[in-house]
């Protein structure tokens, strides 16, 4: 059974539930250690499974979102297309930044079980990782990765892992690089409140770590969460969702 994370650990405020992998990158020792066998896979099949992102703490991802929010990182849509946030109407300009970034404290990132992947061995010198959808789509640089993950996931030998945004569902963007360990992943979302936010932000505020659109992020939190925080029920094997 999954242990259960404090508010803290499970809002990117505390660390202590991380162990370090090889690659400098952090997660949960058991999904440090399930990853670890996927990669042992991954190799023996020609990929090399690299991280481009694992762990965020609260105070990183608050930097990119405040640095989203005024207008200092890029927002872009779906066509990629660039977003003149600070133009548009408050809860416009959240739900546009909420397509491609999480709100502090509400990120899987948090919880040491998720992570990006990407296929080091695809790429040429000097390749600049972006991440994006163009690389990943059929054909794409890591297209061969992927549909490898597909299949390994769907005759469950992905050793936990799976994709909490597999598909739109009108919230989140797809994200294919995206992997979650579900043994620990599923049981920290059940553990995500809209109370447990609300006094993270409010403890947060309280030091001086201001969240930008924080008014109308409390304003939309119900919605937010159905929408944007909320993921399928089916993301996972349902052994993992008991």
């Amino acid at each position: 059974m999954a242990t259960q994370l404090s508010a803290a650990q499970l809002t990117g405020r505390e660390e202590s539930h991380l162990v370090d992998l090889p690659s400098g990158h952090r997660l949960q020792a058991a999904a440090a250690l399930a990853f670890a066998a996927l990669q042992a896979d991954a190799r023996s099949a020609g990929f090399e499974l690299a991280v481009a992102s694992s762990y965020r703490s609260y105070s990183r991802q608050l930097a990119i979102w405040n640095g989203k929010a005024s207008g200092q990182r890029r927002v872009h849509d779906d066509a990629g297309q660039d977003i003149a946030v600070t133009e548009l109407p408050a809860v416009e300009a959240l739900r546009a930044i909420l397509r491609y970034s999480a709100i502090p404290g509400t990120s899987r990132h948090h919880w040491g079980t998720d992570l990006d992947v990407f296929d080091a061995a695809a790429m040429s010198a000097g390749y600049q990782l972006q991440l994006s959808p163009q690389e990943v789509a059929p054909g794409g640089l890591f297209d061969a990765l992927h549909c490898w993950l597909d299949q390994r996931m769907a005759a469950g030998k992905s050793h936990g892992f799976y994709r909490p945004y597999d598909r739109d569902r009108g919230g989140v963007a797809p994200e294919r690089w995206h992997l979650s360990y579900a043994p620990l992943a599923a049981a920290c979302g059940r553990q995500l409140s809209a109370q447990l936010l609300l006094e993270c932000w409010d403890e947060c505020e309280a030091r001086q770590e201001h969240l930008l659109l924080g008014a109308q992020i409390r304003a939309e939190l119900p919605s937010i969460l159905r929408d944007y925080i909320s993921v399928t029920a089916r993301w996972c094997p349902a052994r993992y969702r008991a």
